[in-house]
């Protein structure tokens, strides 16, 4: 069974920073992309950034240059690490990797930036 494991959420305020992780079980972690997505209550999801298995990065226009993805594949753990967090990056964060089929997502993490 496909489970991922979000941790690290939490309340800071504009400016500050947090680091994600996604702790994955069920499948080959290594052999997958992965990516992170957000949430707001009454909105679908919005995709946040994206890390292949080789390592390559991308970001959604709205994180680029604040946000950081990684992954470590000895402890099937996907980070996400966010500096200088605005109101507007409040949600509820989650992961998913590709080629996973039924596709599965994470429960998720709360991140609220509020002064």
């Amino acid at each position: 069974e496909v489970q991922l494991v979000e941790s690290g959420g939490g309340s800071v305020q504009p400016g500050g920073s947090l680091r994600l992780s996604c702790t994955a079980s069920g499948f080959t972690f290594s052999n997958h992309a992965m990516n992170w997505f957000r949430q707001t209550l009454g909105k679908g999801p919005e995709w946040v950034s994206y890390i292949s298995a080789g390592g390559g990065t991308r970001y959604s226009d709205s994180v680029r240059g604040r946000f950081t993805v990684s992954r470590d594949n000895v402890k099937n753990t996907l980070y996400l690490q966010m500096n200088s967090l605005k109101p507007e990056d409040t949600a509820v964060y989650s992961c998913a990797p590709n080629g996973i089929s039924p596709p599965v997502r994470g429960q998720g993490t709360q991140v609220t930036v509020s002064s």
